[in-house]
């Protein structure tokens, strides 16, 4: 789905994009929570930059590295998340420290992994994150929080300039750098405005991520309760893959490059598609949790009814793009006959 080799170190314009803006946004004046912001993000950006250098970080030591950086952020952005809407729940977490920790590794973590799973096609991830981060910036500008409201907008200035180089050309890749740095801190953010605002839902960061914590979740109960294999197995049956595969019908089988990488950019805007599902209810519902419950659900049965649809080859001409040459078109019989 790639072609030539290109570099997978976008992470490091994308982490000096995000300083340039910080330091721009505060002219110079260096805001203290930035900073802090900064060194919470490190562990996770270090481990991602080391993988993506030498292919040696396995995904546990990623996953812990995450987990590390969620700490951090509790030490020195007071990031917790003592309101889940729960009376019982919420009394356990706001009284004992040590089960607030680990409810903001498993979340932190698990959004910060999230992201990394949907990092597969040019332009997919980052523009999922300025999607994210979009919404984001305006419930915050709605409750007056300044600070994270900068944070976006910092993290968007940095991913748009990614994106030029990334979208439609692949010139260059987020990695496991640029992914881990998004993913923390989206969930870094969403656990601070939960917190800091009480008049935001605390599962209104759910619905704004479901898509990659929906496809995390969904992958590992195939892998692991379908299919026998282990969680972290990779495979290439991810929705993004299948979208690929068999709705992308541009010159299949071709292997000319601007061939390649032009059906590798018409496979992002599905799930950008998809995303939109559950960015707009999450922007119009933000304060409203019954509502942001309801549509969390929707959005996972449309995702299951899309991605059955696809692997059942209940696919209809007006879910295609792009034409198929003779040649293609049997590569694409051979291939449904395989599955």
């Amino acid at each position: 789905m790639h072609h030539g080799a290109t570099p997978r170190i976008g992470g490091v314009p994308i982490f000096a994009g995000l300083l340039s803006a910080l330091a721009a946004l505060y002219l110079g004046e260096w805001h203290v929570n930035s900073l802090f912001f900064v060194l919470a993000i490190l562990p996770v950006w270090l481990a991602g930059i080391i993988e993506d250098v030498t292919k040696k970080v396995s995904p546990l030591k990623r996953l812990l590295a995450a987990f590390v950086a969620a700490l951090l952020g509790m030490w020195l952005l007071d990031a917790k998340l003592i309101r889940l809407g729960l009376p019982l729940l919420d009394h356990l977490v706001s009284s004992y420290i040590v089960l607030n920790a680990l409810l903001v590794m498993l979340a932190v973590g698990g959004i910060t992994h999230a992201m990394n799973i949907i990092d597969g096609f040019n332009g997919l991830a980052g523009t999922v994150v300025l999607m994210i981060l979009s919404a984001l910036a305006y419930v915050s500008y709605q409750v007056g929080d300044v600070f994270l409201l900068g944070q976006c907008i910092a993290l968007i200035g940095a991913t748009l300039g990614f994106l030029f180089w990334n979208y439609p050309r692949g010139t260059i890749f987020a990695g496991d750098g640029g992914a881990y740095l998004w993913g923390f801190m989206i969930a870094e953010i969403c656990v601070m405005l939960v917190y800091r605002n009480p008049s935001v839902s605390p599962w209104f960061p759910l619905l704004l991520v479901i898509y990659p914590v929906w496809e995390t979740v969904f992958s590992i109960y195939r892998r692991k309760i379908i299919r026998g294999l282990p969680a972290g197995l990779p495979d290439a049956i991810h929705l993004h893959s299948l979208v690929y595969k068999r709705l992308v019908r541009h010159m299949i089988g071709s292997k000319e490059a601007a061939h390649i990488v032009k059906r590798n950019s018409m496979t992002a805007p599905y799930l950008w598609g998809l995303t939109a599902f559950s960015i707009i209810p999450a922007v119009l519902c933000w304060s409203n949790t019954p509502l942001i419950l309801l549509f969390t659900g929707i959005f996972i049965l449309c995702y299951c009814i899309f991605y059955a649809m696809i692997v059942r080859f209940k696919i209809k001409p007006w879910m295609t793009v792009g034409e198929r040459t003779s040649e293609s078109d049997e590569n694409h019989k051979l291939s449904r006959d395989a599955a």
